[in-house]
């Protein structure tokens, strides 16, 4: 399956949309992470615990909205777009989207349509 961050995939013509698609995860943080986040915050440097912690959870919550896509039949994913929220006091959420899109076979020389322009050009006819 075709995934991007943006409205169009070269060579490609949106032939359906079938609407959005998402996945999430929760994650809590883990004690013996914020032990030593409280050191590397007195030295400086990256906290590895967490950039594992949110690598991990963005790829939960990507193959939560692929799943989503398979299910509808999607070929693509267009305008995907990843957003955190905290939920609670130590727990975050993490949230992926998209739209799900049937596309026409490779077409080198077509120019890229949006799903928005398919929309469009559906609803006018």
């Amino acid at each position: 399956m075709i995934v991007v961050n943006t409205e169009t995939i070269p060579g490609r013509r949106i032939t359906e949309v079938l609407g959005l698609v998402q996945g999430n995860t929760i994650r809590a943080k883990h004690v013996g992470r914020d032990i030593a986040a409280g050191f590397k915050n007195l030295i400086g440097g990256e906290l590895k615990g967490y950039t594992e912690l949110l690598t991990e959870a963005r790829r939960q919550a990507t193959e939560r909205m692929l799943a989503q896509a398979r299910q509808l039949g999607a070929d693509a994913i267009v305008n995907v777009r990843f957003t955190t929220s905290s939920i609670t006091s130590g727990a975050a959420e993490l949230y992926a989207y998209g739209t799900a899109v049937k596309l026409a076979p490779p077409d080198k020389d077509y120019a890229p349509q949006t799903a928005t322009a398919y929309a469009d050009e559906v609803s006018h006819g």
